[in-house]
This record gives structure tokens, sequence and C-alpha cells, in this order.
């Protein structure tokens, strides 16, 4: 066979010839388009549930999510193992799965056991999420938010967070093999009401009553509607909050036909959420950080490159 296979060769050197072209052009090729990755992503095959639970300690997090969380995950197929950690107002459990099993359907499988854990924890305490499809190394493309020089007292780290939130993110969001862009630093901006005790007890109010009162009268509220002639006129109550007077103006209770107002019992403002730490840059003062993470399995090279050319597209229309 071996000798069949040399003397066909010798004797049509051109069809050789040209069949070694061929595969020389064909193995260019698929050299060129080889997706090599800088950082081959070596992390098993895993799904996380987060829970954040700000009012309770390390050992009720545990008790109320942490346990019910891993019951409901103990018989679902394919799992290597479970592990978990329980802080202070967090619960992380992570579930490793068997290489061969596909993400989606892990996290389906995941996402359906939550249900039933749901019922198992107490109502009003916390809510379990899946984490985003993104590993350990995806983290891709870090960044920070801060003014430009001589601009630096423009912007508090409040508004800074404020774009990074609702400008930078939503203009990342989307760009092809991008799992999640996060960010850290500043303050978060809420609304706050600043309840006055001593006004609460000389309206005989509590807490749950200022509670409700701020969940009932914040939201649009449909009628029906009016015809008159060839026009439908519809009914609707605006309740929406928008500003700060909009929660002021707030009924809580009447008081013999005089109506109590948020105001009255305590100072509407703005504030922030508690944070834990802070983003400095070049020792020049505070700024706010930011990182997108790249979808598990996906091309480090190839998704930087869009990310930087969507940072590169936003600078400059912002400029």
């Amino acid at each position: 066979m071996l000798d069949r296979i040399i003397h066909f060769s010798i004797h049509n050197k051109l069809i050789i010839g040209l069949f070694v072209l061929a595969l020389t052009v064909w193995g260019t090729i698929s050299f060129l388009r080889l997706p090599l990755d800088a950082v081959p992503d070596i992390t098993n095959n895993q799904v996380q549930v987060i829970t954040q639970a700000s009012t309770l300690g390390a050992q009720e997090v545990e008790q109320f999510i942490t346990a019910p969380v891993e019951l409901a995950l103990a018989n679902i197929p394919k799992v290597v193992e479970r592990r978990s950690i329980s802080r202070s107002g967090l619960s992380v459990i992570t579930v490793v799965f068997k290489d061969g099993a596909d993400i989606y359907w892990a996290r389906q499988q995941v996402s359906e056991a939550l249900k039933e854990a749901e019922e198992a924890i107490p109502a009003g305490l916390a809510r379990p999420t899946l984490a985003p499809i993104t590993t350990g190394l995806g983290e891709i493309y870090h960044y920070t938010v801060h003014p430009e020089k001589g601009y630096e007292n423009k912007y508090t780290a409040t508004e800074l967070r404020t774009i990074q939130d609702w400008v930078v993110k939503r203009q990342l969001a989307g760009t092809p093999g991008v799992a999640e862009v996060s960010g850290w630093g500043g303050f978060v901006k809420q609304y706050e009401v600043a309840v006055d005790p001593d006004k609460l007890n000389a309206l005989n109010l509590t807490m749950p009553d200022v509670f409700e009162a701020l969940e009932l009268n914040n939201g649009n509220t449909g009628g029906s509607y009016i015809e008159k002639g060839s026009n439908v006129y519809f009914i609707r109550g605006i309740g929406l909050v928008k500003t700060l007077k909009d929660i002021e103006r707030i009924v809580v209770t009447t008081r013999n036909g005089i109506p109590v107002l948020m105001r009255d019992v305590g100072t509407v403002q703005f504030g922030s959420v508690n944070r834990l730490g802070a983003v400095t840059r070049n020792g020049e003062g505070e700024v706010v950080a930011g990182i997108t993470l790249m979808l598990k399995g996906d091309n480090f090279v190839e998704v930087s490159r869009r990310v930087k050319e969507r940072v590169s597209c936003y600078s400059t229309n912002a400029t």
C-alpha cells in the first residue's frame, strides 16, 4: 500500500503539489482563526446562589437562609459538591457540577430548586438569586470614573456613583461576551425619611404606619375610561414619587380631618446606602471603580477588545 502511494506521488507531481498547496493555505487560515486565549479559564463547572439579608447575623443567615437553600439543592443530579459561606448579611452557596453538564441546564436546575427554597425562607427576609454566568477569571476590564483635572470639585462621590450605575454600566451592558458590569466606591444614592420618634409618639403613630404609607403612596393607579363622542378618555391616578417634595406630601394618616404628611413626622432628604470601603486613584482622592465580567467559556482577547471599542466609542461621543 505504501509503495503504491509513493509510486502515485512520483508520477503525479502536479496533483500532489496542488494538494500540498491547498493544505498549506487551509492550515494558515485555520491558524489565523484559532481562538487563542491569553488567560484560559480552568475554573470548574459551578453555579453560585447569593442571598443578601442585611438585617440578619451570621448565625441567623445560616439558620434561615443557607440551610433551607442547601436542602432544596440536595437532589439536583450531576452535582460533584456543594459548599456554603454564611456571614453577617450574606449567604453564598456554590454548587459544582460535573464537567460534562451544560451550564445553562445546571442553572435551570438550581433555579427550579430555589422556588422550593423560597417557601421555606421566612417572608420578607431575603430572596436568593443566581450569580452571573462567569468565574473568578472573568474579570477582564477594570476602569475608574473620575472628573478630569480642573473639575475635581464639580462632582461628588454620590454623583460619580450615579454616573457609573445609570450611564456607564448601561452603555457597556449588551456587549457580546459580557456577563455583568459591576461598580463599587462612592455612595449609592437613596431617598431617606429621617423619622423623629417624638413626633411619632405625639401623633400616636408607629414605624409600620410610615412604611405602609410610603409603600401605598408610591405608584400610579389605572381606572376605567369615559367615552365622549369619538374620543375615549382613560382615567389614571398619578402617584409615582419623583422628587423629595412628593415624598413630603405623602399622607400618613388623618387627625380630626387634617392630613398628617410625611414631612410632619420626619425629615425627607437624600442619603446613601451604608458602605464598607472606598476607592482612590493615584492618591488624588476618591473615585468610583467598575469592572466587566466575561461570560463563562468566551474568549478573553475578543471580549476585552469589544469592551475597549465600546468604551472608546462612547468616550468620543461624550467628548
